[in-house]
């Protein structure tokens, strides 16, 4: 199977020292910042009041450093800065003109915020002279106020009033987006102050001193009583979150030991092999009956870890999850403040935490071999992922129009084993979380019936083979999400599914794509409706309105752009398809699916906490 890691930044974690020909400036210090963090992209739309970092780029380009990538739209930036941080574990960066620059960004760094997700955010402003006089898309607080927009979705939001200020209050921006919980941080500059000469004596803090962190200290006294809990317990049920990305190896391993088995929220299902044997399915929003009754068997222990907690992640805060059997793991106080009622708290860092466990359970007179191969009980029941799903015959379906349980049943099946894929809000999301179950990404066994979690072979930080975004969820966050995945990972192809009212909000990212290369695969579910609005109404019994869309070809929009597109219109022309041919040519693709817009997604859990479910 082929590596598949991000690759290495072609530029050193330092710049060279700028010709004295050329101006450094206070802009030259941001892009000095992000090469010493390994960032090898700035997602972002040009302006006047952003133009000096853009001058820094471009000096930058010239030296090997941090290069800009144009997105069509600011929203677009942000969602590929998003998709750039998840797959490398780095920040993402995005920047924006003043105004209206600043105020698309809003919608993309909400959804980081509410995912956790780092991001650095940095907006122009007029010249700080010109504050208060109606200065052209003057956003300050004399003007239209961003700041202010910005304040409740960023981790650390900040006016650079002088140029003096820039060293420190950049320093604190990226560690605050980076510690827990993590998410996005905004500084404002305006134009003068970006442009302003630096002294050749100015002191800068240690920016490559923030890849030293150390992880979250860990909590030792709870871990102990965590494993005095799994001494005791049968079978627990482990809860991998979207948190647990570093840990999967740990986590196997931890299941393995415990005799447990294990579910996913809707957004850690990426880190797993969905066909270990002690998986018991999805819990929560897309999720699967199986999960669903594993809890409410009553296990003695549920362990829930590297998750907060929200509407899609706990099943509509069901009370089969949220009772005194939880033990919650994560290094977020703000995650464990949402479980009042868990029996223990464990704080500090996933992966620690389950080394520290695996230590504890392991015998003293075991050897390291066994603290690496974990035995697995050879009377462990199997449970075929095909069982969990609620139609393996939809998934199976030859009718036509093409049944969506089909074509990602499809996509899992045929798709090269180092693929990613993104599934956008709304009904894309439900069908695979629900569904989408990649064979290639089985686990390696080990000696003695052991397993490796999936894409272990391949897998660098937190990089996971399905990204799904819950709490805030844009529609169209996936279009530019899967471009700032195939940016940063150049080795993977990236599938992105998406419904064709997303793509019609969204869908002109597909042409940076165009102009980058990369090997993107859009996968638009038309079926000429607002799905999720449509089903939902119906479900409730509520009006039938607004939900219709025109029905559009979208084969020939990508056309338009010089992109190949092609309309599937049954389940024959899907097979048809070379998936590997597709996703390995040098630019992206559009697949136009005529899907059977009859077949309701998995959604009930949105339904009862609308209050609506029948």
């Amino acid at each position: 199977m082929e590596a598949c890691t991000a690759l290495a930044p072609t530029f050193a974690p330092t710049l060279a020292p700028t010709p004295v020909h050329e101006v450094r400036d206070a802009a030259d210090l941001i892009v000095d910042a992000l090469a010493a963090l390994g960032v090898e992209y700035v997602f972002g739309v040009p302006g006047g009041a952003i133009e000096p970092l853009y001058n820094a780029l471009a000096r930058s380009g010239r030296r090997g450093g941090p290069q800009a990538i144009v997105a069509r739209n600011e929203q677009g930036a942000a969602y590929m800065a998003d998709g750039y941080a998840r797959e490398t574990g780095k920040i993402g960066v995005c920047i924006a003109t003043s105004g209206p620059g600043a105020t698309n960004l809003i919608t993309g760094v909400a959804c980081a915020y509410d995912n956790n997700v780092p991001l650095l955010v940095i907006t122009g402003q007029p010249p700080i002279k010109n504050f208060g006089k109606g200065a052209l898309q003057e956003s300050s607080c004399t003007g239209i106020n961003t700041m202010a927009m910005f304040r409740p979705c960023t981790r650390y939001n900040s006016l650079v009033s002088h140029a003096e200020q820039l060293p420190t209050k950049l320093f604190n921006a990226l560690m605050q987006a980076q510690r827990a919980p993590s998410g996005p941080s905004h500084l404002s500059i305006p134009v003068d102050i970006m442009r302003t000469p630096l002294p050749d004596d100015i002191e800068t803090p240690d920016f490559a001193g923030l890849l030293r962190r150390a992880p979250a200290l860990v909590d030792l006294p709870a871990v102990r009583q965590l494993a005095r809990l799994l001494f005791s317990a049968q079978q627990p049920v482990w809860l991998i979150g979207d948190g647990c990305g570093e840990a999967a190896l740990e986590l196997m391993q931890l299941v393995q030991r415990t005799d447990g088995h294990f579910i996913t929220t809707p957004d850690g299902k990426g880190f797993i092999n969905p066909h270990h044997p002690r998986f018991r399915g999805v819990f929560g929003f897309g999720g699967h009956a199986s999960a669903a009754a594993l809890l409410q068997d009553g296990p003695d222990l549920v362990i829930a870890l590297g998750t907060g907690f929200g509407e899609f992640n706990s099943g509509g805060w069901s009370g089969a999850l949220l009772n005194s059997r939880l033990v919650h793991v994560d290094d977020s106080d703000e995650n464990l403040m949402r479980s009042p009622m868990a029996r223990l708290h464990v704080r500090g860092h996933v992966k620690s935490v389950c080394e520290q466990l695996i230590a504890l359970l392991v015998p003293a007179n075991q050897g390291p071999d066994a603290q690496l191969l974990p035995f697995l009980h050879p009377q462990v029941a199997r449970q075929t992922y095909g069982a969990m799903v609620d139609s393996a015959q939809a998934a199976r379906s030859d009718a036509s129009p093409v049944k969506p349980q089909r074509l990602v049943a499809t996509l899992g099946e045929r798709c090269p084993p180092q693929t990613r894929f993104v599934a956008d809000a709304g009904n894309s999301a439900a069908w695979a979380v629900h569904y989408l179950a990649p064979r290639e990404q089985r686990s390696g066994r080990l000696p003695g019936g052991t397993y490796l979690p999936a894409g272990q072979e391949r897998r660098l930080r937190n990089s996971s083979w399905l990204r799904v975004t819950m709490d805030f969820a844009p529609m169209g966050w996936a279009i530019g999400s899967a471009v700032g995945i195939a940016m940063a990972n150049r080795r993977c192809p990236v599938v992105c599914l998406t419904g064709d009212g997303s793509y019609l909000m969204n869908g002109q990212e597909i042409t940076v794509a165009a102009e980058l290369g990369l090997p993107v695969l859009y996968v638009v579910l038309n079926d000429g409706a607002l799905g999720m609005v449509k089903h939902g109404q119906r479900l409730a019994g509520a009006e039938p309105i607004g939900f219709e869309l025109p029905q559009v070809d979208f084969a020939m929009m990508a056309a338009s752009m010089g992109i190949p597109g092609n309309v599937i219109r049954s389940p024959e022309d899907l097979d048809a398809l070379d998936f590997k041919a597709l996703l390995s040519r040098p630019g992206p693709t559009l697949l136009d699916v005529r899907i059977d817009g009859e077949e309701a997604p998995p959604m009930n859990v949105r339904m009862k906490t609308l209050g609506t479910a029948k």
